[in-house]
């Protein structure tokens, strides 16, 4: 930028959270939960509902007072950086403005409050693509649309570091793939991008790390293809054939794990696919497919939450 503001990477962009604890009552939300987020890349925050990831980025925010521990941006408290707005873009929930507001209105009031350049509006509707619909009333913006003016109120002090919770909620297709494309170039200006969804298969695309908690403790972190690799079903295997029962039997006896998937496949776990499928012929079973399973990033989720949903 032009107008002498910090560049993204100035001070350093690195989130580090230790230690964070917060308890409701008696009951744990976050518990001694510890991660850093680097520069330059794009952090996904997953786990299940309930399992403190809102509350953890509220505290990040100082939104939300922690009962114990420390979360920092760049070495600093959020509530000691001396104009948040230029450091730290944050988006918790759909944006909401004046119903009455146009979204180009909202964008310069937020400027003004913030004693940014009132051109940073125009800027940063351009940068979400919201343009078109600068003039339109925000009571008229979809849930999309108020997605990406969120995104754009975030980006109006151009922060080296953006922190989104459940940013697609409401976009469609293209608008998921607009966000991704969006983050990652971003991130390859270097700066920091933190991103909680639920939408485990875009997290796989989009994220270059992953922080996984589940009631309220660190479960895994790590580089997506790492993480996915180092706890993938190894050896799992699906089977289709008319002699289900057969099959179960023979690999049974060979103490292979069968189970059978909701469409009815079969699952196969500790035989590859050439020992079921040599399994397969010396019992004259027919198979009708026989394939290894690839490693994803919600199979892998699936397996290191399991039976450890939090607070709802």
């Amino acid at each position: 930028m032009s107008d002498g503001r910090q560049s993204p990477t100035a001070g350093g962009g690195q989130i580090v959270v230790s230690g964070l604890t917060k308890v409701y009552r008696n009951v744990r939300a976050v518990d001694n939960l510890s991660f850093t987020v680097e520069p330059g890349r794009v952090t996904g925050f997953l786990g299940p509902n309930g399992a403190g990831k809102t509350t953890t980025l509220r505290m990040l925010l100082n939104l939300v007072a922690p009962t114990a521990g420390t979360a920092t941006i760049g070495g600093t408290r959020y509530a000691d950086l001396s104009q948040p707005i230029r450091h730290v873009g944050a988006v918790l929930e759909a944006s909401s403005a004046h119903k009455g507001r146009t979204g180009i209105n909202h964008l310069r009031v937020t400027c003004a409050a913030a004693g940014l350049p009132k051109q940073r509006a125009d800027e940063a509707l351009a940068l979400v693509g919201l343009t078109p619909a600068a003039k339109r009333k925000f009571k008229g913006y979809s849930l999309g649309m108020k997605q990406r003016l969120g995104i754009a109120a975030a980006m109006l002090g151009d922060p080296r570091v953006l922190i989104l919770d459940e940013p697609a909620n409401g976009l469609d297709p293209e608008g998921i793939r607009w966000m991704r494309g969006f983050l990652k170039a971003l991130a390859a200006e270097g700066r920091t991008v933190l991103v909680s969804s639920h939408l485990l298969s875009e997290m796989q695309l989009l994220a270059d790390d992953v922080v996984i908690i589940a009631a309220g403790k660190l479960v895994r972190q790590g580089r997506v293809d790492e993480v996915v690799g180092s706890m993938a079903q190894t050896g799992r295997v699906r089977v289709r054939t008319p002699q289900g029962d057969e099959l179960t039997a023979a690999l049974a006896a060979d103490g292979v794990r069968v189970t059978r998937d909701e469409d009815g496949a079969l699952l196969v776990e500790g035989a590859d696919a050439p020992a079921v499928g040599r399994a397969a012929l010396a019992a004259k079973v027919e198979l009708h497919e026989l394939t290894t399973e690839r490693p994803d990033l919600e199979g892998v989720f699936l397996e290191l939450t399991a039976g450890k949903a939090g607070i709802r």
